[in-house]
């Protein structure tokens, strides 16, 4: 029993929920001098019945644990006398007022103990802030400024507020008078809420930089995963080991028990004291600022509880392809501390609000990754056919340039939305069947399951989320449909990741991305604790989703590779670039049968947006990313796709580029240019089953080589006196853009042109064809190599281009969609004949 010999009645329903509604707080009850945390709530709208120990002293606000949802403490502070508990309804202002001065004593006591343990945490956060600063100045920083300026925001005025609020506080509270006024302490603390509000709106920067930095600074990472803690004046303990994450939450938290503290003064405090007026505006103050920030706060505050007890939190979630039954699906996947949770999002019979369907869970002690010689047993994967993705890809453009001219037309609202709807579609079937990479993952005790993604960076990044929080002490478990149903519920409210990945999801103030070409040069690598065979990768969003780009050569052995390789690569409304770097693979008895599996092992891997402004210049932007301690140096820089077109013309009387064919073809007295001869014979010699062979960007760097090659040799090339004509031409000028053109308007087209460029032409189309008879080794197919040279054999004349189209986004979608349905057009036609076309050229008529 109670002191006082009063049974501890249960809270009323009613009361709870009238509580949150009326103060929009988060989902922690605290009811006379109890508190009730989200694990007292079973979920289905009922209380559980529990309470403190019958005897039990409470004390409320103190708060010893170091966790993300810190536990109120049931040991007495302050005057240690034996105060009885009051009945839930708590006490009118006035009624028993000298048990409710009593009340408020004890109030202001707890109060008092929980600020002490609070600017100790922040006394604690802001310990190895000065010595950071003070080597970011050095040769050999630990973070640089503004990474420190993002973790600590704030800190130390908030720091300041506190500490002052407890200077001043404290000797009123140890030299009681139930008369002494405070409330002014708390309406000044009210008002300073401002400094909060930054915080809060920079809390997710920093914990993204802070996890960021852990990740690349072995130093940092030992540093913010154990901080010290000074323990109050009174406890054994003297220090307590806590991470920074969960100490750059405790502000947080604060705000909330600060709100509650001034909700039970109040109660306590009898109208005609000096103080309720004051506390009335303070508490008014705190109110209207939770309601304002509640939504902004980390959800992870109201995340369930473990089996353990233990506040379950979510790390990870986001939209994978999950193969079931033979058949793609679109999941939401949850990744929490101790479970990997596979949703589906589903609309509810009204239609506008959303909740998710479980599919299956499996507790994180129960996962494990297959290993290769599994995987080769696993159903393959059977890529979507690329001509189909193509073709997606166009209508998406196609509606997308439908959109921008009704909006600049000053359309209709329902037909923008009606093809918004109809580019939603079209982009969520790409979504849906692009990925082609594998993620396996297996519950020890039943079923496989198997997600497929674009990126072998997502792949890594969900391995390593689970392997780090597989490191922990997990136990194993099965959840009740009501837990499950909970767990589920609240994936809604907690999910960081809110759209599908599509560009119809995006604000129209949203970054379009950059169309044209990027060119990267990485140069070198550091930080590798022994030798290896080194190389990376490039990959650049398109259409939502990443595709790798690019491949440096095997550095081998080496714990310094430096490649010092360019590379073009072409962007489609990019906003991203990840580098990715692997230690080669050369042990056979490790090759997975899979052909998608990639067994070579993830050394690092980064990303940095792709700023217009700082790409979008003449001269090249030197970079580094960081990753686990690697440091990869890279430059790069943009070019539109209409200026990547021109070709700078030679400097030599007897060079071939940036000159017209036609000038070419009569140097050389030939009837194709050399070049073209020599490149196409050597490709179907040794080239042309090399999967992607023209779709994988070469070594820049190599290409300018041969470039130079070519432009210095005289074989096969004649002397002229007259220089090389300034402005570069492309074979078929001007494109036509109707793909839907008759046969004579598309023979009319090529019987136009110059000779030298239709026998080229039809050169390089036989050549192509024999290309594509080895799609089923090389995977080009007709469509495939259209898409690859439609863009460098046909475009619009410059003027046209400047006249017609506004944005790079409009040049992309009209262009390119027109010259590669052209392309492919005469790709699929029978073979041509230029004596054919040239004595037919009398029988057709000359409209086009």
């Amino acid at each position: 029993m109670a002191a006082g010999g009063r049974r501890r009645r249960p809270l009323r329903y009613q009361s709870l929920a009238a509580l949150v509604e009326d103060s929009q707080w988060p989902f922690l009850f605290l009811v006379s001098d109890f508190s009730y945390g989200a694990e007292d709530y079973d979920g289905e709208g009922n209380e559980e019945q529990k309470g403190p120990p019958e005897g039990s002293e409470t004390m409320p606000y103190i708060d010893e644990s170091p966790t993300m949802s810190p536990q109120l403490s049931a040991r007495s502070q302050g005057s240690g006398d034996r105060i009885s508990p009051i009945p839930p309804e708590g006490l009118a202002p006035g009624v028993e007022a000298g048990k409710g001065l009593e009340m408020r004593k004890l109030v202001l006591s707890g109060f008092l103990a929980s600020e002490e343990i609070y600017i100790n945490q922040l006394e604690a956060l802001l310990l190895p802030m000065k010595p950071l600063k003070a080597t970011a100045t050095t040769s050999q920083p630990v973070l640089t400024i503004q990474q420190i300026e993002t973790i600590f925001y704030k800190i130390q005025d908030i720091y300041e507020i506190h500490k002052e609020f407890y200077d001043n506080l404290c000797p009123k509270v140890q030299q009681w008078d139930s008369q002494v006024t405070m409330g002014h302490l708390f309406q000044k603390l009210a008002s300073q809420l401002g400094v909060y509000k930054a915080f809060v709106d920079n809390y997710k920067v920093a914990l993204e930089t802070a996890e960021k930095c852990s990740q690349s600074n072995n130093q940092f990472q030992k540093i913010s995963e154990e901080l010290k803690v000074k323990g109050p004046k009174d406890s054994k303990d003297s220090h307590t080991s806590v991470t920074m994450e969960a100490l750059l939450y405790k502000p947080i938290d604060r705000v909330t028990r600060s709100t509650l503290v001034l909700h039970d003064l109040l109660k306590h405090t009898p109208a005609d004291h000096p103080d309720y007026p004051l506390l009335q505006d303070a508490l008014r103050i705190s109110q209207n600022f939770l309601s304002s920030i509640n939504e902004d706060i980390d959800p992870r505050r109201t995340a369930v509880t473990t089996p353990k007890g233990e506040t379950r939190q979510l790390v990870k979630d986001g939209f994978l392809v999950e193969v079931s039954e033979s058949s793609r699906k679109l999941r939401h996947v949850f990744l929490f501390t101790d479970v990997l949770l596979c949703a589906k999002l589903k609309k509810t019979s009204a239609g506008k609000h959303q909740q998710y369907d479980c599919k299956w869970y499996i507790p994180l002690a129960d996962l494990v990754f297959p290993s290769p010689e599994e995987s080769e047993a696993s159903p393959q994967v059977h890529p979507f056919p690329d001509h189909e993705l193509e073709d997606m890809k166009m209508k998406i453009s196609a509606l997308k340039s439908e959109i921008q001219k009704e909006k600049a037309n000053k359309g209709q609202g329902r037909a923008i939305e009606r093809l918004k709807k109809k580019m939603f579609e079209n982009e969520f079937l790409l979504l849906l069947n692009s990925p082609t990479i594998p993620f396996r993952i297996h519950n020890r005790n039943g079923k496989s399951y198997l997600f497929l993604l674009s990126s072998d960076y997502e792949r890594s990044e969900w391995r390593e989320a689970i392997q780090k929080l597989q490191k922990k002490d997990l136990q194993a478990f099965v959840l009740s449909s009501v837990e499950l149903q909970v767990l589920t519920g609240s994936c809604f409210k907690l999910r960081t990741v809110h759209n599908i990945p599509v560009t119809s999801n995006k604000d129209d103030d949203e970054s379009p991305g950059l169309y044209g070409f990027l060119h990267v040069i990485v140069h070198s690598a550091k930080g590798f604790k022994q030798s290896a065979n080194l190389y990376c990768t490039l990959e650049v969003d398109s259409f939502g989703y990443f595709v790798s780009k690019a491949k440096t050569r095997v550095f081998r052995d080496t714990t310094e590779p430096k490649w010092d390789e360019e590379f073009e690569i072409e962007l489609e409304g990019s906003q991203s670039l990840r580098i990715l770097c692997y230690e080669k693979c050369y042990d056979k008895t490790k090759v997975n049968k899979d052909n998608n599996e990639i067994v070579d092992k993830i050394m690092g891997k980064g990303q940095i947006q792709l700023d217009p402004q700082t790409v979008e210049t003449k001269n090249w932007h030197a970079d580094t990313i960081e990753m686990n301690g690697i440091k990869v140096e890279f430059s790069m820089k943009f070019t539109s796709r209409d200026m990547s077109l021109k070709r700078t013309p030679s400097k030599k009387q007897t060079g071939v580029f940036g000159v017209k064919i036609s000038v070419v073809t009569k140097r050389e007295r030939s009837k194709v240019p050399y070049i073209v001869r020599q490149c196409v014979e050597e490709v179907e010699k040794r080239g042309i089953e090399e999967v992607g062979i023209y779709r994988i960007s070469g070594v820049a760097t190599d290409i300018q080589a041969l470039k130079a090659v070519f432009d210095a040799s005289e074989c096969e090339a004649s002397r002229r006196s007259s220089p090389a004509q300034p402005c570069p031409h492309p074979i078929l000028s001007p494109a036509l853009s109707d793909p839907a053109a008759k046969e004579n308007c598309m023979m009319h087209l090529l019987r136009s042109l110059p000779d030298p460029n239709l026998i080229t032409f039809l050169f390089l189309l036989e050549h192509l064809k024999r290309v594509a008879e080895k799609e089923p080794i090389n995977k080009m197919s007709l469509h495939n190599l259209a898409t690859v040279f439609g863009p460098t054999l046909l475009r619009p004349s410059e003027m046209e281009s400047k006249v017609q189209l506004t944005s790079a986004a409009d040049i992309w979608s009209h262009d390119v969609m027109a010259q590669v349905q052209v392309l492919l057009y005469y790709l699929q036609h029978p073979p041509i004949s230029f004596s054919e076309l040239k004595r037919n050229t009398l029988y057709f008529s000359t409209d086009v």
